[in-house]
């Protein structure tokens, strides 16, 4: 039901933008969410947005990342800028209403997107 694009492989300090769109249902008052995941690490919370705009991100993408949603799309953007080397991973989109706003918790979202791979290149 959730679908992630727009990966691939880019140079330190250049840009991706991911998409995720929603299919099944409605996500418009679905707090939406993208995760990461990098070899060896647990995944973690990356940037999410609830239905009126309330985002909220991680310290290490602060400034360079931006979240943002198309209700009539049903579709989350990640606009990801200055890539480093460590935003290598697999990134993943989620969505949930367990809370108003996002959670940087997996527990917080029941819908899980398949990963897109991101890989930059030092």
């Amino acid at each position: 039901q959730l679908q992630a694009s727009g990966g691939g492989l880019v140079q330190a300090g250049g840009s991706l933008r991911l998409s995720c769109v929603a299919s099944g249902r409605t996500f418009s008052n679905y707090v939406m969410a993208w995760f990461r995941q990098a070899p060896g690490k647990e995944r973690e919370f990356v940037a999410g947005i609830n239905w009126i705009g309330v985002n909220g991100y991680t310290d290490s993408v602060k400034g360079r990342f931006t979240i943002s949603r198309d209700n009539a799309k049903n579709t989350v953007y990640l606009q990801m800028n200055s890539l480093k080397y460590e935003d290598t991973a697999v990134y993943s989109c989620a969505a949930g209403r367990r809370y108003s706003v996002p959670s940087v918790y997996e527990s917080g979202y029941d819908y899980w997107g398949q990963g897109t791979q991101v890989t930059v290149s030092s």
